[in-house]
């Protein structure tokens, strides 16, 4: 059984924790900009989208009005008969409230539902931002922790030299291999 362990490459853990930190601060502002749409979906469903289909259903429905009250003076009115375009455009007024109503419905529908179907995914949205804001840094600290007492038990200094063993082979093992010497 071998006394010491081969060391043969901190550099290997140390680019590691350097791809690991790069990966982390492109991710971070990423999942951040993902919680920044996911807030501001919920605002345009709830606030501008609601709205202005509340709004259109009051527009077409003043043009309801108007196109029934044109066509039922037309038909009030002895003097002529109601116009194929008068009843085309009650027919189209309609048509527009209903379409109206029923976007407004979807909606409603989906702002009582968006918290429901999308909070879930928040959720796992937040651990991972829990888990690349807080965990990773400390494994990354960890790491530097583990390269420096590896470093220091192979006999190096934590800034130079990391990839080079500091088991070098004893006078009497110069031609021995690594597993040679750790079995004699």
């Amino acid at each position: 059984m071998a006394d010491r362990a081969h060391v043969t490459s901190v550099e290997a853990l140390d680019s590691f924790r350097s791809s690991l930190l790069v990966y982390l601060s492109k991710a971070r502002p990423v999942l951040d900009e993902v919680s920044t749409d996911v807030q501001r979906t919920r605002n345009w469903l709830e606030v501008e989208r609601r709205s202005f289909w509340e709004m259109q259903v009051k527009r077409r429905t003043e043009k309801l009005r108007e196109a029934e009250q044109t066509l039922f003076g037309a038909r009030l009115s002895n003097l002529r008969e109601a116009t194929d375009a008068e009843v085309a455009a009650v027919r189209r007024a309609k048509a527009a409230v209903e379409e109206a109503e029923n976007k407004l419905r979807r909606i409603k529908l989906w702002c009582r539902d968006f918290d429901n179907r999308v909070e879930p995914l928040a959720k796992q949205l937040d651990q991972l931002r829990n888990l690349y804001t807080i965990e990773m840094p400390k494994a990354a600290n960890h790491l530097s922790l583990i390269m420096a007492a590896l470093a220091d038990y192979a006999g190096l200094s934590p800034t130079a030299g990391l990839g080079v063993s500091s088991t070098a082979p004893e006078a009497g093992d110069a031609g021995a291999s690594p597993a040679e010497g750790a079995a004699g």
